[in-house]
C-alpha cells in the first residue's frame, strides 16, 4: 500500500468531528421486532424507551464521561422525538448526581431536520413543542417549526431520496454552526443516510464498516471535511 498517496492533511478550519448516536431501544423497536404491525398502533404514538434502553443510555453516559469526551463536545443535536430526546439528555445532559460536579455539559438543540422518516407510523409523530418543553426544559427548541407536528403524514410515508436530501439540507446546516465537535442523536436509518452522503470519497471497504445499520445506543465517530470551501477557494487563485 502506497501509504503517502493515502494521506491527504486539511486545514482545521474546514473540518469537524462528528458523533452520530443512534437512540437506545424503545418500545416500538420491542413490539415492532414481534409484529412490525404494531408500528401503526396509535398506543405507539412518540414511542419512549423502553427499560433495556433506559439502561443503555446510562451504560453509554458512564463510557462518555470515564473517556473525557463529554468535555469536548460544543453541541448535541437530537431529533425531537421523546426516544432521541430522552437519549440525548441521559447522555450528555446535566443531572444533579456527583458525577456532573464541575462539568459543564454541552447546549442540547431539538432540530426537525434529523427526526425519523416521517408519515404513517405514529411512533415517528411528534408532540407538541410545549409538551416537549414540559419534559426537558433544559433543550434548546427555538430551531422548531412549529407547536404542533406539520410535517407528519397520516397517509404518506417519506421517500428514500426525501429522506436523503433532508440528511443533506441537515450537513449543509451543521457547517453553518461555529462548533467543531458535534453530536448528532438520531434514529438509525437517517444516521446511515448522513454517512451514505459523507462516505463518496471512501475505499469501498472502508465505506462498508462505516455505513453498517447502527445498534441502539451506538455512538460513531467520524472526522468531516468541507471540501466546496477549498474548491471554491481554488477557483479564485
Amino acid at each position: 500500500m502506497n501509504t503517502t498517496a493515502a494521506q491527504f492533511p486539511y486545514p482545521w478550519q474546514r473540518c469537524k468531528i462528528v458523533h452520530l448516536v443512534r437512540h437506545g431501544q424503545a418500545m416500538h423497536n420491542v413490539e415492532g421486532d414481534i409484529n412490525r404491525e404494531a408500528l401503526l398502533s396509535p398506543h405507539l404514538f412518540d414511542a419512549e424507551l423502553s427499560p433495556l434502553g433506559l439502561h443503555q443510555v446510562g451504560k453509554l453516559r458512564k463510557n462518555v464521561h470515564a473517556s473525557g469526551l463529554l468535555k469536548r463536545i460544543e453541541l448535541v443535536i437530537t431529533s425531537p422525538l421523546y426516544r432521541t430526546m430522552q437519549t440525548a439528555f441521559g447522555v450528555f445532559g446535566s443531572t444533579e448526581s456527583n458525577e456532573d460536579a464541575g462539568v459543564n455539559c454541552p447546549q442540547i438543540m431539538a432540530v426537525e431536520l434529523c427526526r425519523h422518516r416521517m408519515g404513517v407510523r405514529p411512533c415517528d409523530m411528534r408532540r407538541r413543542v410545549s409538551q416537549c418543553q414540559a419534559l426537558f426544559p433544559s433543550i434548546d427548541f427555538s430551531m422548531m417549526d412549529g407547536e404542533e407536528d406539520s410535517m407528519w403524514n397520516p397517509d404518506f410515508r417519506e421517500s428514500e431520496e426525501e429522506m436523503a436530501a433532508r440528511m443533506g439540507l441537515l450537513m449543509n446546516w451543521l457547517w453553518t454552526r461555529p462548533e467543531k465537535e458535534i453530536v448528532i442523536v438520531s434514529h438509525g436509518i437517517m444516521l446511515q443516510h448522513i454517512l451514505d452522503r459523507l462516505g463518496n470519497d471512501c475505499h469501498p471497504s472502508v465505506r462498508t464498516a462505516l455505513c453498517k445499520r447502527f445498534d441502539n445506543c451506538e455512538l460513531r465517530s467520524v472526522v468531516i471535511v468541507d471540501k466546496s470551501s477549498m474548491e471554491a477557494d481554488s477557483q479564485l487563485r
